[in-house]
């Protein structure tokens, strides 16, 4: 990993119309992969990493804003080509801020983070295509010790989704998947059979790879699956059989630009009817213990979310 903790003056943030002194960020997947050496991530250096963040205005050429005004950033170019949020000040277009809703502290916006936006918004996508709770369906979550994974379990069952089935790697994080609200947890066991047997009738998947397909070909006639995450690989190995013969949807989640309208919205949701801010599975850590949780990161075992407290 390639990274330094250094002290450097407020000139060397990126360009934006509102200064804000950060209070916490959060350590996400990708943060992750923008440390490493050809991450794919960082596109510009020296940069500060850092997707998220959360924290009072300091100062704010947009009126709109006002010095002590509780804002948040999630996606758009931060930590990739505009410096982040593992810095106690950040600098960015008025529009990519999101006032922090009512109903939520500082601290619990960054325990969902832009993990939390992402499990809320594959959820959004999946009733869109027809999920409801009246109907209590059959619910696949992956990497549901994660993040997004954690986070989406918790949701769902919040909202009164009784049948979700968790699709973990290990034994041990059977346990932790089914105190989230998880009915039941599975671990992958696969074969090359093309599709198999119609067992949920909606999937969100946050890991990609293999597992994406695991899901896909056991997914009822007119199913529909969301996809966020590439932990497992960034390609699929699918065949067209599930798509064909049972019609099902593959709708792909991107967190990163969505549209101002539905970030509101999505925030909203969490702040109020999708609130399980006391719940989240998290821990808090200061830059010293920053090195542990990316090497959690890099070898698959971190679970639930940690936010960086600046």
């Amino acid at each position: 990993m390639n990274y330094e903790i250094e002290s450097i003056d407020k000139t060397f943030l990126s360009k934006g119309d509102v200064l804000v002194k950060i209070e916490y960020s959060s350590l996400n997947y990708k943060d992750m992969l923008g440390l490493q050496y050809k991450g794919g991530v960082i596109k510009d250096y020296p940069m500060i990493p850092g997707i998220d963040f959360v924290g009072t205005v300091e100062s704010s050429v947009d009126k709109k804003f006002g010095k002590g005004d509780p804002v948040l950033v999630t996606g758009y170019d931060v930590g990739m080509t505009h410096t982040g949020g593992f810095s106690e000040y950040a600098q960015v277009p008025s529009n990519w801020l999101i006032p922090v809703p009512k109903g939520l502290s500082n601290k619990e916006s960054m325990i969902y983070g832009t993990a939390g936006f992402t499990a809320a918004l594959s959820i959004f996508e999946l009733q869109k295509s027809g999920m409801s709770v009246d109907q209590q369906p059959e619910i696949l979550v992956s990497g549901a010790t994660g993040g997004v994974g954690s986070i989406a379990i918790q949701i769902l069952n919040k909202i009164g989704y009784k049948n979700i089935t968790a699709l973990v790697r290990k034994n041990r994080q059977i346990k932790v998947a089914e105190n989230l609200g998880a009915k039941q947890a599975i671990i992958m066991e696969d074969d090359n059979k093309p599709i198999k047997k119609e067992v949920f009738d909606y999937y969100l998947d946050t890991v990609g790879g293999d597992i994406t397909m695991f899901g896909l070909k056991r997914l009822s006639y007119h199913g529909s699956a969301t996809v966020c995450g590439n932990v497992a690989g960034n390609k699929l190995n699918a065949n067209i059989l599930p798509f064909i013969l049972r019609g099902i949807k593959l709708i792909g989640i991107d967190s990163v630009y969505v549209d101002y309208k539905t970030r509101e919205s999505i925030w909203k949701k969490l702040s109020e009817e999708w609130n399980i801010g006391g719940s989240l599975l998290y821990n808090e850590i200061n830059f010293k213990e920053f090195d542990e949780i990316i090497r959690q990161l890099l070898n698959g075992e971190h679970i639930g979310r940690t936010i960086l407290k600046i």
